[in-house]
């Protein structure tokens, strides 16, 4: 049996924190009854992970853990995030738009009250109002919900994302988990991580200056994720853990023997991945091409005259051996369970953030959260003509905007954007006590992340409170996925809305109406027929068109999302 004896070695930097039990057990380890028969909840939220990525949803990416989940559990067809990073976390933590949660951007404090940046005091997480109720609650994985400390100089903050200079906090200490109801914490504070050598790295609020030699993040993740599950699983409450998984996000960095089993599978291209994807997806049922026909590539790029399809191909495979490092991991957790008798009363949840990234990476270079050479000072490459391969920690790379497509199979688009290409995500709900409904069906229900702290607060019999430390807390705006759960016909979001950086939609009925990025042209689309946004119907409806815009405004206001500078 492996053990994680390879992270003892962060046990004394991190003040013997958490990650001196980094490993899984030798022997299944006994647990009484505990009286307390609520379940405990897993969230595992995945970083820029593509619709059609794992193999439940059509995906060739060897993803057994995640399967077994969907076929023990439900899949939703219809659930949605915010199209970016850390707005997701923000509803998903607070069940509120995140614009009323205070991240209507990224983590700059803009000074208005949907861009503060942080999830704002007038607001509760699900950590502090499970704990409340009586779990036990923990974290592990990528924060990105609070502000950035930065540096002075541009070189100074370069030093200290080249693990030369080390400084006490990266963010405000008062934002971060431990301060917002997790018991325990170990993870990055900010958004985009060196997989083998993370920057902004904490145990609690203790940061963590040195890793060992051959760390990997998304296993330090998981494994952490499990040591949580043996501690809490020897108490006598039941537990909330939050898992929130750095990968597939870009740097594309991945351990080479991951790298090795898909190193063939991308070369016959684009296209091919795509149509095979689809097929899928229509045969398992998952999709109905009657209402969701493949949407058209944006780009007339040809595989076979693309001039840097090694690249290419590669990007795919470090992308895939990213997901599949995730999904073992994953196993691991399950295993967890399963060895503490846990398991049919736990509740996992597994999602996306976002649509799969369409970022050239490549372009960014150094700067803000992103090295320019290793800890060992090896440079780190960002290969803008592809001349670098991706893999290992000296490159920083991305899949792009065709991969992106081919990720978020059938939609249209992908991150950062309100086309559901960036929205849509997959979504599997798993409690073998607790679910009525089909194993391994669908449910239509329309979810959001918003969703999670009404349901949760459901089965944890909990309370939402109107007052939380001195502050009035608004009150919540999702509502429960229980239905879907217990197999009920349940419609769920009758609304809903989005904005990020200028993109925006409001969902009303079967009705969406939608705008890009950079263009303020409204688009209309019926998303019972035409579900990957493929006849706009604006020109023909102009009064739908109105309507729906005014309920675009109107909750613009209500939420924080205008004025905005």
């Amino acid at each position: 049996m492996k053990t994680y004896t390879k992270y003892s070695a962060i046990v004394l930097l991190a003040s013997m924190a958490i990650l001196t039990a980094f490993r899984d057990e030798n022997q299944p380890q006994q647990t009484p009854a505990r009286a307390d028969k609520r379940p405990n909840i897993i969230v595992i939220l995945a970083d820029d992970l593509g619709f059609s990525d794992i193999g439940c949803y059509g995906g060739e990416i060897k993803t057994p853990n995640i399967d077994y989940l969907a076929s023990q559990g439900v899949r939703f067809k219809n659930f949605y995030n915010t199209s970016r990073c850390c707005p997701t976390r923000a509803a998903l933590l607070t069940s509120l738009y995140n614009h009323n949660a205070g991240i209507g951007e990224m983590t700059a404090d803009r000074n208005l009250e949907g861009y503060r940046g942080a999830i704002t005091k007038n607001t509760v997480t699900l950590a502090e109002v499970l704990k409340d109720a009586g779990y036990r609650t923990a974290m592990s994985g990528k924060w990105h919900v609070s502000n950035t400390v930065e540096q002075p100089s541009p070189q100074a903050q370069q030093d200290w994302l080249n693990h030369k200079t080390t400084f006490p906090y990266f963010s405000p200490v008062e934002q971060y988990p431990t301060n917002r109801g997790f018991e325990k914490f170990f993870g990055t504070l900010w958004g985009v991580v060196d997989f083998f050598d993370p920057f902004s790295l904490v145990s609690g609020t203790t940061p963590i200056n040195e890793v060992p030699k051959d760390y990997y993040h998304t296993d330090a993740i998981n494994d952490t994720a499990a040591t949580y599950i043996r501690e809490f699983s020897k108490g006598d409450k039941p537990f909330f853990l939050y898992v929130a998984e750095n990968a597939p996000h870009w740097p594309l960095q991945a351990k080479p023997e991951d790298i090795a089993k898909y190193k063939d599978t991308y070369k016959v291209g684009w296209d091919a991945i795509r149509e095979a994807r689809y097929k899928r997806m229509v045969a398992m049922g998952l999709i109905d091409p009657k209402t969701t026909p493949i949407s058209p590539r944006k780009s007339n790029d040809n595989w076979e005259k693309n001039p840097t399809k090694q690249f290419d191909e590669m990007a795919m495979a470090v992308h895939a051996a990213m997901i599949d490092r995730m999904d073992q991991g994953i196993g691991r957790m399950i295993k967890a369970l399963k060895e503490t008798n846990q398991l049919d009363n736990t509740l996992i949840i597994f999602l996306s953030d976002n649509g799969a990234s369409p970022e050239d990476a490549m372009r960014y270079g150094p700067g803000f959260d992103r090295p320019s050479e290793t800890r060992a000072g090896e440079k780190i490459a960002y290969p803008i003509f592809k001349k670098v391969m991706p893999g290992p920690q000296t490159s920083y790379t991305s899949i792009g905007p065709i991969w992106a497509n081919v990720a978020n199979t059938p939609y249209q688009l992908a991150k950062s954007q309100s086309y559901e290409g960036g929205v849509h995500t997959p979504m599997v709900a798993f409690w073998p006590k607790g679910i009525s409904a089909k194993k391994g069906g669908y449910t239509d229900q329309v979810g959001h992340v918003m969703d999670f702290m009404t349901t949760f607060v459901e089965l944890a019999k909990a309370k939402y409170p109107s007052q939380y430390k001195g502050n009035t807390i608004k009150p919540m705006q999702g509502l429960s996925l229980v239905p879907a759960l217990q197999g009920k016909n349940y419609a769920g979001h009758d609304e809903l809305f989005n904005e990020h950086y200028n993109a925006r939609y409001v969902r009303s009925g079967d009705w969406k109406l939608v705008s890009l990025a950079g263009d303020s042209t409204w688009h209309l689309y019926n998303l019972k027929k035409d579900k990957t946004e493929l006849e706009d119907l604006a020109v023909q409806n102009p009064g739908k068109v109105k309507e729906l815009a005014g309920k675009w405004q109107l909750w613009a206001k209500e939420n924080h999302v205008l004025p905005k500078k």
